[in-house]
Parts: structure tokens; C-alpha cells; sequence
């Protein structure tokens, strides 16, 4: 996971919209501003959706994690893109590996932890979180 923080190759999406069009990779990483370890890309914002949506890739490193916390006002999904780790929903664990795909309900409290390899998710929030 430290080599593609590097080089963002392995990342192969492009955000396309009426009002945008981006490559992934032309936009910069930014540490998360509560959790160490964590960094994040927002790739669509409430601005692109008047709202309705977000979606960002996040980054967890090794070790690291989303420490307990909760959203009041979204509905959060994940798919998981690399790495393995877990996500503790509630009273519900979750292994995190390539291909998974989780809807964290409104509200609940979760916490996701990235394995010795790291961790990269898309996450996408409705309404919009950012």
C-alpha cells in the first residue's frame, strides 16, 4: 500500500459528470482531519450533485483505522478496492477484502480497521456528506 500512496496508477477511475470530468489521479490525497493514517480523495461533492451524493476513495494504512464514529444525516457504502481489513457495524463484523460491498445504515455507529496491507475503499454518502 505505500508504493501506490506514490503512484496513484492502480487507481483506474475517471469521474465524469455534466458540469466535470477528472481522472482519480489528477486529484491530490488529503489526510483525514480526525483519524491518523487516513487519507482521503473526494472525487464527487454535494456541489456536483446539489447534494444528493458524494463519493470519495479513501486511503487506510497499515495498522491503521476509521475509529468508532457515526453519521446522523447519511447512508454510507463502501466497496473495497484493495487491501483487507474489517468493518464493525453495530454489532455486525465484516471482512474487508476486494470486491466487498457494505451499506452502513444511517446513524450506526462502525469503525473500520485496515489489515498489515492497508486498506483503499470507495465510500459513497446520501445525501452528499461534503
Amino acid at each position: 500500500m505505500k508504493a501506490a500512496h506514490q503512484n496513484d496508477t492502480y487507481i483506474q477511475l475517471s469521474v465524469a459528470l455534466p458540469v466535470k470530468a477528472e481522472e482519480a489521479s489528477s486529484v491530490a490525497w488529503a489526510p483525514h482531519p480526525t483519524f491518523k493514517g487516513v487519507h482521503l480523495k473526494h472525487l464527487i461533492t454535494g456541489a456536483d450533485t446539489d447534494g444528493r451524493l458524494s463519493l470519495h476513495l479513501v486511503k487506510i494504512e497499515p495498522g491503521c483505522a476509521l475509529a468508532k464514529h457515526q453519521h446522523h444525516h447519511e447512508l454510507e457504502i463502501h466497496e473495497v478496492l484493495q487491501g483487507k481489513g474489517k468493518c464493525q457495524s453495530g454489532e455486525q463484523c465484516a471482512d474487508y477484502v476486494p470486491g466487498t460491498l457494505a451499506v452502513i445504515p444511517l446513524g450506526s455507529p462502525h469503525e473500520v480497521a485496515a489489515s498489515e496491507q492497508g486498506l483503499l475503499l470507495k465510500a459513497i454518502f446520501t445525501p452528499a456528506l461534503l
